[in-house]
């Protein structure tokens, strides 16, 4: 897991970064739109992408105006775009792999060419 990924902020710290109550903070992990990671004792985590989330949310909601079912859609787009962008990075760097690999395998051996001679003609 990335820097950004690791879990560090309670629910209450979370909250003040963002400006919101804690008890959004549930709502949205109510609905799905969150999911922080939590600890043996149950404590939720968030992380900076949980925070950069909310902070999306936040702004899906209040300068855009979306309610909370349009900002689930909005959120669902979002993570399949990443999902596919994933995807096509990993596709793009096994394809390099696979040219370099068809690279290495070319023989460099010298061949003479010799254009075919014209047929002798018959007197």
């Amino acid at each position: 897991m990335d820097e950004h990924g690791r879990p560090r902020y309670m629910i209450s710290v979370a909250a003040e970064i963002v400006g919101m109550h804690p008890q959004t903070l549930r709502i949205y992990e109510q609905k799905g739109l969150l999911r922080p990671k939590r600890t043996a004792g149950n404590t939720r985590l968030y992380s900076d992408e949980d925070v950069a989330r909310l902070r999306l949310i936040q702004q899906l909601t209040t300068e855009i105006g979306l309610n909370l079912a349009g900002v689930e859609r909005v959120l669902h787009l979002e993570d399949e775009l990443n999902r596919m962008r994933r995807r096509l990075d990993r596709m793009e760097r096994e394809m390099y792999e696979t040219i370099e690999q068809v690279h290495r395998q070319y023989r460099r051996d010298l061949v003479v060419y010799r254009p075919p001679q014209p047929p002798a003609r018959r007197t």
